[in-house]
């Protein structure tokens, strides 16, 4: 069984639902995953905007929600998850904050990326860590990776 992340909001290369963005609610799309390979203790989960802030001239890539030390077996997120599975760890966004923050382009259409690390271990508490002070943490540690790829313009 091939390890994967999908989401019922969306389809995979498809449009994510406003209620998901700064247009509307905000709040995190339902999030599942299966598959997850075998020897694995953690997952960790960014989400990422490779195109902002133009994606005819993107500049950089923007974090929208970093989490880590998922439980293995947690299968998934519920949508608007308030309350995260025991000993899940969160990351700092690019809004310099904690928790999920929704698509919210300035211009164009952007592409969204859900990739969920499958780890051999569990992370140490490494306080509110970047995407790439996790991504340097999780070195040598990864052992699948499942990305699900959605699109948004306003």
């Amino acid at each position: 069984m091939s390890f994967t992340i999908h989401s019922s909001a969306f389809e995979e290369g498809g449009s994510i639902p406003a209620r998901y963005t700064c247009d509307g609610e905000d709040i995190s799309p339902p999030l599942q995953w299966s598959g997850v390979p075998e020897g694995a203790r953690s997952l960790a989960l960014v989400v990422d905007d490779p195109d902002a802030p133009d994606p005819r001239a993107p500049k950089m890539v923007w974090v929208h929600w970093v989490l880590y030390n998922l439980p293995a077996d947690s299968g998934g997120l519920a949508e608007g998850v308030s309350v995260l599975p025991a000993g899940t760890l969160e990351g700092l966004n690019d809004w310099k904050r904690t928790g999920y923050g929704g698509p919210c382009p300035p211009i164009g259409r952007h592409r969204y990326f859900f990739k969920l690390y499958a780890l051999d271990t569990e992370l140490p508490d490494l306080g509110t860590p970047t995407k790439a002070q996790l991504l340097e943490a999780m070195k040598g540690h990864v052992v699948g990776e499942a990305v699900l790829m959605g699109t948004y313009a306003h």
